[in-house]
């Protein structure tokens, strides 16, 4: 179990640290000349059953609360601290205040210097307390008086700390591990080491592990557990890991980083959550307005959306994006505290929801209703009732990952649920089954639609399709939907068309004989440069808009591609240069006009045609001078 002190500057909380385990946790020289604790500081205690018992002492100082904040986070169980001859003060409250913003309500108050008190004025202090957390997580905690000097009710204390470890017992370790770091330092002989208190999973000495948002690599050379080496690391323990990676130093780690499996690496700059406004707040918590918020060991800068409305009241509860200015790391259920801009007061606190969360359609019906059933914590009842929410459907690896669920327990989750899946080299995405049906019913009724616009065309590409359906729905998703049409024939896929079964589109008997005996033989002569319309005309002694009517007509039928104006390529030529540009794009991580120009033996103008064209139907994209093709791209050339 870990336990952490609470309470006002000079009430002991050191001092009472080191009467119970007789290890001092002031560990640097200016807090131990001045008697103050500025920064963590750590002790521990072996328990009668093998385990041990840990302490993070933080410091009292209204200036160093966002030092409090660090230590806070993870801890099991609170040893509120307050001095018998003072009573509650002020950082007592707002300690109490983020203790219950954080969740925590399994604690003990220890109501310390009972040696220079009389009676009264103990009961008067026991008074003050009960009265400060009546309406907190902490309104049943025992209240024992202590003397750190006399030793007073010291043995007791240790005690009842011992029976609740015990009633604690050992967390659960499935899940995905990490670790908030709230320390980093360099050991002569051993490298980089970082402490902190391990919220989820197990590591073992030889994990290759991350660190996030930063995206290093680094693997666990050793591991000390509770204050002990161990082999490994788990879930409520307070750990100590020395990791290595070439050129890895103290600099690359700070207080705020996670050491995550890589899984879990997902650094976001916007995070969903229900958040709860103190009730003693002067005025409603606006749209935009900057905080400071306190995830983990990390303090940020962050503006405040208002999901609902434009304000949130003094005691009221919303849904909010914290849209930071640095990247972090957070998953479902983590606890956070906001501080005002000028870090003097804490003005709310709540839970994240989802940790990669869109910048636009925040506010919508679907988003709203979506994080209403992302509150939840049982994540069958949450994934259920959230399904409905998701035209998008919901990506489950995501979810998985959001969730810290082990695989054992995303699958059981999977079983106990009633949805249509769809697998795609992206991952597992899930709908509600109705919704599935009804993306189906839509997709027929655009294409039937786009027939009805265009008779003279064989249909849309799979992408105009997307577009025409559901145009926010991830490209391969989308694409498992119509396979799904095709294969129970209720769509017809013609190289890149799509269409119904029974549209049609033919040529005059005359027109044939001409694509087929002149026309297409020309375009197939020199497939990657084919004569333009006028050249063509000319060859076969045709009128040039007769034949540029012809070759409209043979577009919409798929039989050719308009690439540039009056200049059409054959649907094989087409497919062979997609392959090129997809070539280049993986050789050289994208397509530039030179070495597209040598690989199909043309002029600089047809290629970049011949690319623009490419970005133009959605195959690929231009950043600047080059063209990368997209992965999930819909097009299908042949």
């Amino acid at each position: 179990m870990i336990v952490g002190t609470a309470g006002h500057i000079d009430h002991g909380k050191t001092a009472l640290v080191r009467a119970l385990t007789g290890v001092d946790a002031d560990r640097l020289r200016e807090e131990q000349a001045r008697g103050i604790t500025l920064d963590l500081g750590y002790a521990y205690q072996a328990l009668t059953d093998g385990g041990v018992l840990g302490f993070v002492d933080v410091p009292g100082h209204e200036k160093l609360v966002h030092n409090m904040l660090a230590g806070a986070t993870g801890i099991d169980h609170v040893l509120l601290v307050v001095a018998g001859d003072d009573g509650p003060m002020p950082q007592t409250r707002e300690h109490v205040q983020i203790l219950d913003l954080l969740g925590l309500a399994s604690g003990t108050v220890a109501l310390t210097k009972c040696d220079l008190v009389d009676g009264a004025r103990l009961e008067e202090a026991h008074r003050q307390i009960r009265d400060l957390l009546a309406s907190s997580g902490l309104a049943d905690a025992p209240v024992m008086a202590v003397s750190s000097v006399t030793r007073e009710g010291i043995d007791a204390l240790r005690d009842h700390l011992h029976a609740a470890a015990r009633e604690t017992g050992l967390r659960r370790t499935d899940g995905m591990f990490r670790l908030a770091v709230d320390r980093c330092f360099t050991l002569s002989g051993a490298g980089t080491v970082v402490t902190g208190t391990v919220h989820a999973g197990r590591v073992c000495v030889g994990d290759t592990v991350r660190v996030t948002p930063t995206g290093l690599d680094v693997r666990v050379r050793a591991i000390h557990a509770q204050n002990r080496p161990s082999e490994e690391g788990l879930a409520g323990q307070r750990c100590a890991l020395n990791l290595s990676a070439p050129g890895l130093g103290k600099r690359d780690i700070a207080r705020g980083d996670w050491v995550v499996d890589p899984l879990l690496d997902r650094p976001t700059s916007r995070l969903d959550a229900r958040l709860r406004v103190l009730p003693d707040e002067p005025g409603p918590l606006k749209h935009w307005t900057p905080v400071h918020l306190h995830l983990g060991a990390a303090r940020l800068m962050a503006r405040l959306a208002i999901l609902e409305g434009d304000r949130i009241e003094p005691g009221a509860s919303g849904l909010v994006q914290l849209v930071l200015e640095d990247e972090t790391h957070a998953l479902h259920g983590d606890r956070f505290v906001l501080r005002d801009q000028s870090a003097r007061r804490n003005i709310g606190g709540g839970v994240i929801l989802d940790n990669q969360p869109p910048a636009r359609g925040r506010r919508t019906a679907a988003r709203i209703g979506l994080l209403n059933a992302f509150s939840h914590p049982d994540p069958v009842h949450a994934l259920r009732s959230a399904l409905p929410f998701a035209p998008r459907g919901l990506n489950l690896d995501n979810w998985m990952r959001l969730r810290n669920l082990d695989t054992r327990t995303a699958d059981a989750v999977r079983e106990d649920i009633t949805m249509h899946v769809v697998e795609t080299h992206a991952g597992l995405t899930a709908f509600d089954p109705a919704h599935w049906s009804a993306l189906r019913e839509r997709a027929l009724q655009m294409l039937a639609e786009d027939h009805e616009r265009h008779p003279e065309r064989l249909g849309p590409d799979r992408e105009q399709l997307r577009r025409l359906t559901a145009p926010a729905m991830d490209r391969p998703v989308f694409g498992a939907l119509l396979d799904e049409l095709v294969a129970e024939g209720r769509m017809v896929l013609h190289a890149p068309w799509i269409h119904l079964p029974g549209h049609r589109v033919t040529l005059a008997p005359t027109e044939e004989r001409q694509w087929l005996e002149h026309i297409r033989p020309l375009l197939e002569a020199s497939p990657y440069n084919p004569p333009r319309v006028r050249d063509i005309a000319r060859s076969c002694s045709l009128e040039e808009d007769k034949v540029r009517r012809l070759m409209r007509q043979l577009a919409g039928m798929g039989e050719v591609y308009r690439v540039a104006h009056d200049h059409y390529f054959t649907r094989e030529a087409v497919a062979d240069l997609a392959v090129i540009v997809r070539d280049l794009t993986e050789q050289h991580g994208a397509a530039l006009a030179a070495p597209f120009r040598d690989r199909i033996g043309t002029g600089r103008k047809v290629a970049i045609h011949t690319l623009e064209f490419f970005d133009r139907i959605g195959y690929s994209r231009r950043i600047g001078d080059e063209h990368r093709v997209f992965k999930d791209s819909l097009l299908r050339l042949r």
